[in-house]
């Protein structure tokens, strides 16, 4: 009797064990430094993490690398929003939803379109390439449904939840502080038309 409830102990702590340390679905997309970011962001909803340059973008979830623009193409005399984003990665997260950072000093060599990726994985570095030379080193980063590849204005951050307005900052919040919280995407019938700015 004593060694089925010492087995039975053991497995019920075995499976206790395995529960909490499961590994979380969602992070933080920056990691090892101290970030500042707001709940909005200029005309669209996204977020700017401002950061140290050099700082980890990573992965804020698991799933796969959809874009990735390696080389910096913004010209301030055009000024064309597909170049805006600098150095860009988007990811297709395991959970349905598109995630975006750009403005990136860094890609890692190995982040190519179809790489399998974990939550946590360096993606790339902080910096102020694209539309962002000469503002502080940042992370653009949006939340999206996913589209057809080049659908820049859908990428770089559309709005979720309530009727399309609401930012990624309560998303942010809560990874920050550990909590498995799902984005919540609002799928349009339509894809919207490109913007003019």
């Amino acid at each position: 009797m004593k060694i089925k409830v010492g087995l039975l102990t053991a497995v019920f702590l075995l499976g206790n064990l395995s529960i909490a340390t499961a590994a979380p679905i969602y992070t933080f997309p920056v990691a090892g430094c101290t970030v500042k970011y707001g709940k909005y962001h200029h005309d669209y909803p996204a977020t700017d993490i401002i950061a140290k340059k050099g700082c980890a973008f990573v992965s804020p979830v698991a799933g796969i690398i959809d874009e990735v623009a390696a080389v910096d193409k913004w010209s301030g005399k055009t000024n064309l929003g597909a170049d805006r984003g600098g150095l860009s990665i988007s990811i297709i997260g395991d959970d349905g939803v598109r995630y975006y950072g750009s403005h990136l000093s860094k890609i890692e060599t190995n982040v190519i379109p179809g790489l399998k990726v974990a939550t946590g994985d360096k993606l790339g570095e902080i910096g102020a390439s694209g539309s962002a030379k000469g503002t502080a080193p940042h992370l653009h980063f949006g939340i999206s449904y996913p589209t057809q590849k080049g659908i820049w204005w859908v990428k770089r951050g559309v709005g979720l939840e309530s009727k399309g307005k609401t930012s990624p900052w309560k998303y942010l919040q809560a990874w920050q502080a550990g909590s498995d919280l799902k984005p919540k995407v609002v799928t349009p019938a339509t894809i919207p038309a490109e913007p003019k700015k």
